[in-house]
C-alpha cells in the first residue's frame, strides 16, 4: 500500500490525539457523578447499537453479489431499505412518542437482529424482507435514542448545556472509533478467520442483543405526548403543524435533509471518484481514514460546544467548507488531466480528492453533535420522535431517487449537485440564526416587560 495513505492516516491520528490530550480547562465542563454515570451508560448503549450497524456496512453489497445478484437487483434491495425507512420507519418511529422511547429502542434491536438473520438466506424475497426491517431500524436508530436521551436528561434535572457533552462523545466513539474497530473486526471474521461474509451480521446481532439487555435492565421509560385521545394521524397533524407554524423547525428539517442527502450520496460516489480507471485502492483503509476524520470533527465540535459558541453561527462555515470539498472532484476533473491507463495506483487527482473527502468527513463529525444540539433546542418534546422522522422523509426520498438514477448522470454532475445542496444548507443555516436571534430578543423583551412594575 502506498505511503500516501499511511501519511494521511497517521497525520489525522496525530491531530486527533493532540486535540484530545491537549484539552484545557476551557474545553472541559464540570459535571456531577450522577450525570457522568448517566452519560456513560448512554454512550455504552449507543456504541453497541452503532457497532451493530457498522459491522454490516462493509459486507452488505458483497454478500448480495456472492448470492449471485447483479447490480440492478442489489440496487433495488438498497432502494427498498431507504423506501422502508421513509414509509414504515416514519410510522414506527412516530409511535415512540406515544408508546414510549425505550420500547422504540428495543424495537430497533429486535428489527435489526431479525434483519441480520435474513442474511443467511440466498432467497431474494427473504433478503427484501431483511432490507425492509433494516429500513425501519434505521429510522428508530436516528430518532428514538436521541429522543429518549433528551427527555431523560431533562427529567433528571441535568444542566441543558451538558447534553452537548453526551452528543459529542457519543459521536466521537459511536461514529468514529467504533466504526473503525467494527470494520477491522468484520474483516477479521469474514476474511482472516474465513467465516465468510455472513459472519459480520451474526456478530452485529450479538452486539445488538447485549445492548438490548442493558436497555431493559437500566433504562426507564419516557414519552412525548401521553394524552389518550391522540391516534397516529393526530400525532402526524401535531408534528406537521409544529413544522408549518415554526420557521425554525422547518429550517432545521430542510438543513438536515440537504446535508444528510449529500452525505449519503457521497457514500455511493467516493469509490468511483477515487478509482475512475479501476485503480487499486485500499477500500477498508480509506474507510478507516474517513472515520478517523469524523472523529477529528467530533473532537472539534466538543471544543466548540464546551466554549458555548453559537451553533447556528459556526455551522454556516462548516456547510460552506463541505460544499467546497464536494465540488473538488468537479474542479480536478477540469484542471488535472485524467489518465487513460487502466489499473495502477491512485492518481494525483485522486490524492487531492481523498484529502478533500477527509475534510468533508471532518465536517460530518462536527455536524452530528451540532444538529443534535439544535434539535434539542427547537423541537418540542411532545412530538420529538415524530418530527425527527418527518425530517427523514425528504432525505430518504432523495436517496432513493439518486440510487435509481446513479448511472444516468456523470459523477461530476452528482458531486456538483451535492455541493449546491450544501451551499443551500449554509444559506438556510444563516436564516435560522437570524430567526432564532429575533425570537430570543422578542422573548427577552417580553420577560423584561413582565418584570417591570405597573405604573400607579
Amino acid at each position: 500500500m502506498e505511503v500516501f495513505y499511511y501519511l494521511v492516516f497517521g497525520g489525522l491520528a496525530a491531530v486527533v490525539a493532540a486535540l484530545e490530550l491537549g484539552k484545557s480547562s476551557k474545553d472541559r465542563v464540570a459535571t456531577t457523578p450522577a450525570f457522568n454515570a448517566f452519560k456513560n451508560n448512554y454512550i455504552l448503549v449507543y456504541s453497541l447499537m452503532m457497532s451493530g450497524d457498522w459491522l454490516q456496512g462493509p459486507y452488505v453489497y458483497y454478500l448480495y453479489s456472492q448470492y449471485g445478484f447483479d447490480k440492478g437487483d442489489i440496487g433495488r434491495l438498497f432502494i427498498a431499505g431507504f423506501g422502508s425507512s421513509m414509509l414504515f420507519g416514519t410510522i414506527v418511529g412516530s409511535l415512540a412518542d406515544k408508546q414510549g422511547r425505550k420500547r422504540a429502542c428495543i424495537t430497533y434491536c429486535i428489527s435489526y437482529i431479525l434483519s441480520c438473520i435474513t442474511k443467511h438466506s440466498p432467497e431474494y424475497k427473504i433478503l427484501m424482507i431483511g432490507r425492509v426491517l433494516g429500513g425501519i431500524a434505521t429510522s428508530l436508530l436516528f430518532s428514538a435514542f436521541e429522543s429518549w436521551l433528551v427527555a431523560e436528561h431533562n427529567k433528571r434535572g441535568f444542566d441543558p448545556q451538558w447534553l452537548s457533552l453526551t452528543f459529542s462523545k457519543a459521536i466521537f466513539l459511536g461514529n468514529g472509533l467504533v466504526a473503525i474497530v467494527a470494520g477491522l473486526f468484520a474483516n477479521l471474521l469474514a476474511d482472516n478467520l474465513g467465516f465468510g461474509p455472513v459472519a459480520p451480521f451474526d456478530a452485529a446481532a450479538c452486539f445488538l442483543a447485549i445492548g438490548m439487555a442493558i436497555i431493559l435492565s437500566t433504562w426507564s421509560e419516557n414519552y412525548g405526548d401521553t394524552s389518550d385521545n391522540k391516534d397516529l394521524i393526530a400525532q402526524f397533524k401535531v408534528a406537521a403543524k409544529a413544522i408549518a407554524s415554526d420557521e425554525k423547525i422547518a429550517l432545521l428539517g430542510a438543513i438536515q435533509s440537504l446535508f444528510e442527502g449529500s452525505m449519503y450520496t457521497f457514500v455511493f460516489l467516493w469509490t468511483p471518484a477515487l478509482s475512475p480507471n479501476d485503480e487499486e485502492i485500499p477500500h477498508g483503509f480509506i474507510f478507516a481514514t474517513f472515520m478517523l476524520s469524523s472523529m477529528l470533527g467530533s473532537s472539534i465540535a466538543s471544543r466548540l460546544l464546551a466554549r458555548k459558541l453559537k451553533v447556528e453561527g459556526y455551522m454556516q462555515i462548516v456547510f460552506s467548507i463541505s460544499a467546497i470539498t464536494l465540488f473538488l472532484p468537479v474542479v480536478t476533473n477540469f484542471l488535472v488531466p485524467p489518465s487513460s491507463v487502466k489499473g495502477g495506483s491512485i492518481s494525483f487527482g485522486g490524492c487531492l480528492q481523498l484529502l478533500g473527502f477527509c475534510i468533508f468527513e471532518s465536517c460530518v463529525g462536527i455536524f452530528w453533535p451540532s444538529i443534535m444540539k439544535m434539535r434539542s433546542q427547537y423541537i418540542p418534546e411532545e412530538a420529538r420522535s415524530t418530527i425527527m422522522n418527518f425530517f427523514r422523509i425528504p432525505l430518504n426520498l432523495f436517496v432513493c431517487v439518486v440510487l435509481y438514477n446513479v448511472n444516468a448522470f456523470p459523477i461530476t454532475v452528482m458531486f456538483g449537485m451535492c455541493a449546491i445542496f450544501l451551499f443551500m444548507a449554509a444559506i438556510l443555516q444563516r436564516r435560522l440564526m437570524v430567526v432564532s436571534d429575533i425570537h430570543r430578543s422578542t422573548k427577552a423583551v417580553e420577560m423584561t416587560g413582565e418584570d417591570e412594575p405597573l405604573n400607579p
